[in-house]
């Protein structure tokens, strides 16, 4: 007897790109690289600064609500890690899979509306649970946090692996467990998941989170993206537009436009089915658009 399909998803009228900041000050009232952009695309392309974190989350609270009061379907994506690597939720939480995860990091991580946080002190409480050192890596010299190292040379004998099995497959994505400097997506991580928690707790019913819950059916789906996927598409995009770009800037507005492109030509579907065990997907997560990178090429032109 032929394995059930799953039912079809319907398809999504709204597309929505987050490229979030684990910054601990408000970014500049000038529209900047580094801070937080929200790229749109409800037929027409647009774009919105947010100097904090909270008021980038209120922006999406608005845009969960308007979707669901025009009655639309809505895709959000977020540019860090919904998972970690195998072993590290039950480990921390006692209990399996990513959602366990958010529901222990929401709980415990402090976000003012100033962008002052506590990600640093809350890894290294993290990492004091756990034999040797680590597996968080990277904070500012000027805090003393002794199970925090600032280098990720100096970590040792703990239990988790470096990377999760999608960042093998995309290797200039960089591991979830580094705190600062360049590429640190892993601060990234710890102050966007509360909020991604916080948005699926405000219009519970209404919001899937991908792939740790079915989502063919929900209003709103999050997803996590990796706009790199599309860096030669923005390079280009940046080099034609006259006067300097925003990196940030075009990338969230791309990467919006080729998702809604492949919704409306009924092309999305095939991301949202990786090639993973079910085991890695809800635990560790995935990245959209994985193993489809042409078709998203394609739809960004």
């Amino acid at each position: 007897m032929p394995t059930a399909l799953p039912p079809p998803a319907m398809p999504f009228d709204r597309v929505a790109i987050l490229d979030w900041s684990a910054s601990a000050t408000p970014s500049p009232a000038r529209p900047s690289a580094n801070a937080i952009w929200i790229g749109t695309a409800f037929g027409d392309i647009a774009d919105s600064y947010h100097r904090t974190r909270a008021d980038a989350e209120a922006r999406l609270h608005t845009l969960v609500a308007e979707a669901l009061s025009n009655g639309h379907r809505l895709l959000i994506g977020a540019d860090f890690p919904f998972g970690y690597p195998q072993g590290f939720a039950r480990a921390l939480t006692g209990r399996p899979g990513a959602l366990a995860l958010w529901d222990w990091l929401a709980a415990h991580v402090t976000d003012g509306p100033d962008n002052a946080n506590t990600r640093f002190a809350l890894a290294d409480r993290i990492n004091a649970r756990f034999p040797g050192i680590g597996p968080f890596w990277g904070r500012p010299a000027h805090l003393a946090l002794p199970c925090l190292p600032d280098r990720g040379s100096l970590r040792h004998g703990h239990p988790f692996p470096e990377r999760r099995v999608v960042e093998g497959m995309v290797r200039s994505a960089q591991p979830c467990w580094k705190l600062y400097t360049t590429g640190s997506v892993g601060s990234q991580a710890l102050m966007g998941i509360p909020a991604m928690h916080r948005l699926r707790a405000a219009f519970a019913g209404n919001v899937a989170v991908w792939p740790f819950e079915p989502w063919q059916s929900a209003n709103v789906v999050l997803a996590e993206v990796y706009p790199s996927l599309l860096s030669k598409e923005v390079a280009a995009v940046m080099a034609k537009e006259a006067g300097p770009q925003i990196k940030d800037r075009v990338q969230v507005r791309l990467l919006a436009g080729a998702l809604a492109s492949l919704a409306r030509a009924g092309q999305l579907a095939p991301l949202f089915a990786p090639d993973a065990a079910p085991a890695v997907l809800t635990e560790e997560g995935w990245i959209l658009g994985i193993g489809h990178e042409a078709a998203l090429r394609r739809a960004a032109a």
